[in-house]
């Protein structure tokens, strides 16, 4: 762990806040070399937060947390000090108090989050979102991007991706994990601070993982889903699947996008959608660009299993799904935007571009003050973006 947290910790912050509170941000905190430096920063900030409000104040706060865990029955025998192990997580989830835990949890958030989110207002900087829609899709831009409301802009020739968009990533002086490129098809080698994931990228790796895990179901004796998803943690990408398998960081981000258990590993899009939200979520990048593809058509039966390998489970051929594909996107355009409007630092910060390979036309949301003309050429384009970014 941090100093900051080891010395909030041996002043003994940890013991007088309520345990259930505790013992959770502890667990999260053991991992700490897995953590992306906003989630250290979040951690810092909030505990030193609630170091500097007075004892009578934290009283408050954590009143009505105290009371619902004496009615929960949490005391030092059914609820260790410093310790969260899934038989705790067994005995909230079965508590009858359980959603009331849930609601008082949320409101003590609801007190401390806004007065962090106030000093990340103080520090905003520019960011920058592109999201690429493939070339393939059966519509026009006038069928693209409808869930969302921002301005159509018509381009005077069609964005080329490597030439006008790829090296807007690579300027400057790019921190770690602070610029991601995430994408269907296989990357050309970047500057090695940009955050590079793709879907294809990832084949050797997804393919070992469907192979141990119909494994572990088939001949594990397994008593649940959280049984499962602790043998699933130690799964982790070997250095010779992918060259992130040297950062902790990078590793643990891609078993856990991998493995989540929402399609992640079978279909391309998908993974791209949810590593693209969390990415956002966890290391809160300045600059992201998200590049979907085409998926195939889901196989009969094969659909139900959400980590075997379809052309494994199922030996009819592959088969390009367009239409599909345009219905899943239009609605991951509006989970991936409305992913960066919860964050404090994104808000009014933000240029957004949905752009279509091919298409002469993309729809842009961004504040005021980043403006562009009804009509512009991909160089001049990439110009007003480098000066948004003040490269």
């Amino acid at each position: 762990m941090s100093p900051v947290i080891q010395k909030l910790i041996a002043n003994g912050l940890f013991d007088r806040i309520p345990a259930t509170f505790s013992t959770f941000f502890l667990e999260q905190l053991k991992d700490w070399n897995t953590l992306f430096p906003a989630e250290q920063t979040y951690f810092e900030q909030l505990f030193l937060l609630i170091q500097k409000i007075p004892a009578t104040d934290q009283d408050v706060l954590f009143s009505t947390l105290r009371i619902v865990e004496k009615k929960m029955g949490i005391n030092e025998k059914t609820w260790p000090r410093r310790s969260f192990t899934l038989d705790q997580v067994d005995f909230l989830n079965r508590n009858p108090h359980y959603a009331e835990w849930r609601q008082i949890i949320a409101g003590i958030f609801a007190q401390l989050d806004p007065i962090l989110d106030e000093e990340k207002a103080r520090h905003g900087q520019p960011r920058l979102s592109i999201t690429v829609t493939p070339a393939e899709l059966p519509v026009g831009p006038d069928r693209l991007w409808t869930r969302l409301k921002g301005r159509r802009i018509q381009l005077e020739d069609s964005l080329d991706f490597k030439k006008h968009l790829e090296p807007l990533f690579v300027q400057g002086d790019p921190q770690p994990y602070d610029r991601w490129i995430i994408q269907t098809d296989a990357l050309d080698s970047l500057h090695p601070q940009i955050c590079s994931l793709s879907y294809d990228g990832l084949s050797t790796y997804r393919e070992r993982l469907s192979s141990e895990i119909q494994q572990v179901v088939d001949q594990e004796k397994l008593r649940g889903p959280r049984e499962l998803g602790a043998r699933l943690r130690k799964m982790r990408i070997l250095p010779k699947e992918a060259g992130v398998a040297n950062d902790p960081v990078m590793a643990e981000f891609i078993r856990a996008v991998l493995l989540a258990g929402n399609g992640t590993l079978l279909l391309n899009n998908t993974f791209v959608e949810w590593a693209t939200v969390q990415a956002i979520r966890r290391a809160r990048p300045s600059m992201m660009l998200t590049r979907f593809g085409v998926r195939n058509k889901m196989k009969p039966f094969s659909s139900l299993l959400i980590y075997a390998d379809q052309d494994k489970t199922n030996v009819i051929p592959s088969q390009m799904d367009t239409l599909g594909s345009y219905v899943d996107l239009e609605i991951f355009y509006q989970y991936i935007w409305q992913e960066f409007e919860k964050y404090t630092e994104y808000r009014n910060n933000t240029v957004h571009l949905f752009t279509a390979e091919g298409m002469e036309e993309f729809l842009l949301i961004a504040p005021r003050d980043f403006q562009l003309p009804p009509s512009v050429s991909p160089e001049a384009l990439t110009a007003s973006l480098q000066e948004w970014m003040q490269f």
